[in-house]
């Protein structure tokens, strides 16, 4: 036999400190009638403390789940895979879409993971260069850890390189599994390779689904500058020519990822229609098993002394105490 919440053997105490009350209690009230010379004698008092005591002790043991091991049960896991491309480049700083484009990137996909059931998720941000930050996983807790901290300064250097990350996601995906492998980019389409359509023409994976998300507004917004800490605004960047710069969304490269992937293109708004979108398309995608994994079945025995116990300590409830005077 085992115990599914073994930690509630501290709740024996209870019974012991009823038996302890229902002792003196009735040392009291032996007392009090003493001194008012009155004599009494209550009937099935050791019985009561007794019922009421092993009554209240199955109670509580059925409270420790007793059950019995019957074998094990095979569980299946079935999922896709997909890896969240993060672009972390310094335009994801702007503003133009409340809070910030990387701050409503990371909402977007904190919203992803808390609609998977089963599936695997990875991470790659990238700017110039590209790297996994999370493999694949099933652990949502510890994705949400992993999102927490991507940021901007991640990876050094200037430019955007989606590229390199779809070539690298691809590369990471198990090559065992049948099922489809999804990479979700999320990204303000300022590509300066301009070879992002080309390597995924390249790779020419026809189990491989590409979902683009633009993130930012066409009219666009000024690329802020923090200082060293990244906490405190210090103004906005500035081109060679001492002139401002403005980074705009460019749809057309996502649009162009997300078709020839055999996906879609989502544009990014406060509402969060596009992830409920996205979560949609992806519900149909063909799933693989990945993980079986065996797990122990019981038989929950509670109930053999739960029910007596109530039965025991009703009946020393209901017992008949009367003081027979003289």
């Amino acid at each position: 036999m085992e115990f599914k919440h073994p930690l509630s053997i501290i709740l024996f105490i209870f019974p012991a400190a009823c038996c302890i009350f229902l002792v003196l209690g009735y040392r009291k009230k032996e007392r009090i009638l003493g001194l008012l010379k009155i004599k009494s004698k209550i009937k099935y008092k050791a019985l009561r403390i007794v019922l009421t005591a092993l009554g209240l002790g199955l109670i509580l043991f059925s409270l420790l789940g007793p059950q019995t091991f019957i074998g094990f049960s095979e569980v299946k896991k079935e999922g896709l895979d997909i890896y969240v491309l993060f672009d972390t480049s310094k335009s994801m700083l702007v503003e133009d879409i409340k809070p910030d484009r990387i701050s409503r990137a990371k909402n977007i996909v904190l919203g992803i993971i808390d609609n998977l059931e089963g599936d695997r998720i990875g991470f790659i941000p990238f700017s110039s260069s590209a790297y996994v930050q999370m493999p694949l996983t099933d652990d949502y807790q510890l994705a949400r850890m992993f999102l927490e901290v991507i940021d901007t300064d991640m990876i050094g250097g200037g430019g955007t390189n989606i590229g390199t990350a779809i070539k690298l996601a691809h590369n990471s995906f198990e090559q065992t599994s049948s099922a489809d492998r999804v990479i979700i980019i999320l990204s303000d389409g300022e590509e300066h390779n301009q070879d992002s359509v080309k390597v995924l023409k390249d790779i020419n994976d026809e189990r491989l689904k590409v979902y683009t998300i633009g993130i930012g507004t066409e009219n666009g917004g000024l690329v802020p500058v923090y200082d060293s800490m990244g906490e405190k605004k210090t103004g906005y960047k500035k081109d060679s020519n001492g002139e401002f710069v403005m980074s705009k969304l460019h749809s057309k490269t996502l649009k162009e990822l997300a078709s020839m992937g055999n996906g879609s293109y989502y544009q990014s708004f406060l509402s969060g229609d596009e992830m409920g979108s996205l979560i949609k398309d992806i519900s149909f995608l063909k799933r693989d098993t990945f993980k079986t994994e065996e797990i122990k079945r019981f038989k929950q025995l509670y109930q053999y002394f739960l029910g007596p116990g109530i039965l025991l300590f009703l009946i020393a409830y209901f017992l008949p105490e009367r003081g027979i005077v003289s």
